[in-house]
Formats: C-alpha cells, sequence, structure tokens
C-alpha cells in the first residue's frame, strides 16, 4: 500500500513540476480593488463568529458524549 502511495505522489509532484510553469502569467491589476478596512474589519468579524461556533460544537458535542456513554455502554449490555 505504501508503495503504491509513493508511486501517485512521485507522479503527481513529476506533473505539478511539469504543468507548473505553463499556466503562470503576468499578474492581472484590473480585476478587484484591494479590500477596504469594512470589508477586513467585516470578513475577521464572521471568522471570529465562526471559530467560536466551531468550538462551542466541539465541547458541546464532547459534552454530550463524556454525559451519555456511560448510558449508551450499560444499555448495549443488556441483553434483549
Amino acid at each position: 500500500m505504501l508503495k503504491k502511495a509513493g508511486i501517485v505522489a512521485g507522479a503527481a509532484a513529476g506533473l505539478m513540476m511539469i504543468g507548473g510553469t505553463a499556466f503562470a502569467s503576468p499578474a492581472d491589476t484590473t480585476g478587484t480593488p484591494d479590500p477596504t478596512f469594512g470589508d477586513a474589519y467585516a470578513t475577521f468579524i464572521e471568522g471570529g463568529g465562526a471559530l467560536g461556533y466551531g468550538a462551542a460544537s466541539l465541547v458541546a458535542g464532547a459534552y454530550t458524549g463524556i454525559a451519555t456513554t456511560p448510558a449508551l455502554v450499560a444499555h448495549s449490555l443488556e441483553h434483549h
């Protein structure tokens, strides 16, 4: 299994080295402008909210798992 993974990784690295410069192009500065302070602030607040929600979900899931595991184990040992 490890031999196959090495071959796949080597092939991917080789393809990236060959095709990496084929897609290079000069920087195009006519696209979207730099973000404003308001945009950056809103993104920061949104990211902080997502981080807080993720941490709260992780803690709630762990607490629920710890609280319910003994009952689940005891129930699984009952004879049906």
